[in-house]
Order: structure tokens, then C-alpha cells, then sequence
């Protein structure tokens, strides 16, 4: 089953906040909204109108068309700068297994 055009711009945006490492919040102030009006963005009780899928796209650098094509093709077209560091502050990783059943 594919996802409808609402759920694909959600799936973005949440793609995109992960790979930048932006908080809703940060998301928000770039948007001149508050966090209340993204998390219900993206939440699916209010909807993301074509203005803000221009403003959000021109934010994150990525055509307007990539952020609706959905996640993989918004974040695939994320420029390189705008990308968090691996291993950045929002990064949670989990310690590597070792062969004793124990973590290093």
C-alpha cells in the first residue's frame, strides 16, 4: 500500500529533522510558526499547505518536489552542509556487541 501525499510530506519532514539533527522547535522558529502548529503538522491533525511544504523545502535547501516525493528522495536531495555530523550531539547510539555477549 503507498502512502497518500499527507502522509509522504509527514514522512519528509521527519526525515529531514532526523538528518539535520533539528528540533521542531528550530523547525518552527525557521518557519515563523509555533512548535504547537508542527507537532500537529506532523501529527496529521492539521495539515502541511502547499506555502508551508515551500517554505520547509526552501529551509532545508531540497526542491519543493523532493520533500513531496517523501522521505528517501528529500533527504537524498538534503545538501551535504546541512547534514549533522555523525556521531553529533542528537546522534544516540547503542554500544557494539562483542562475542561474549557483553559491550565494549
Amino acid at each position: 500500500m503507498s502512502m497518500g501525499l499527507a502522509e509522504r510530506v509527514r514522512s519528509a519532514v521527519a526525515a529531514l529533522l532526523h538528518a539535520t539533527g533539528e528540533s521542531q522547535t528550530a523547525l518552527a522558529a525557521a518557519l515563523g510558526v509555533s512548535q504547537a502548529q508542527v507537532s500537529r503538522r506532523q501529527s496529521g491533525s492539521a495539515a502541511w499547505s502547499l506555502a508551508d511544504c515551500d517554505a520547509v523545502a526552501a529551509h532545508y535547501g531540497v526542491d519543493v518536489l523532493d520533500l513531496l516525493a517523501g522521505p528517501t528522495r528529500a533527504v537524498e536531495a538534503l545538501p551535504a552542509a546541512r547534514r549533522r555530523l555523525a556521531g553529533g550531539p542528537t546522534t544516540t547510539a547503542r554500544p557494539a556487541a562483542v562475542p561474549d555477549g557483553g559491550t565494549r
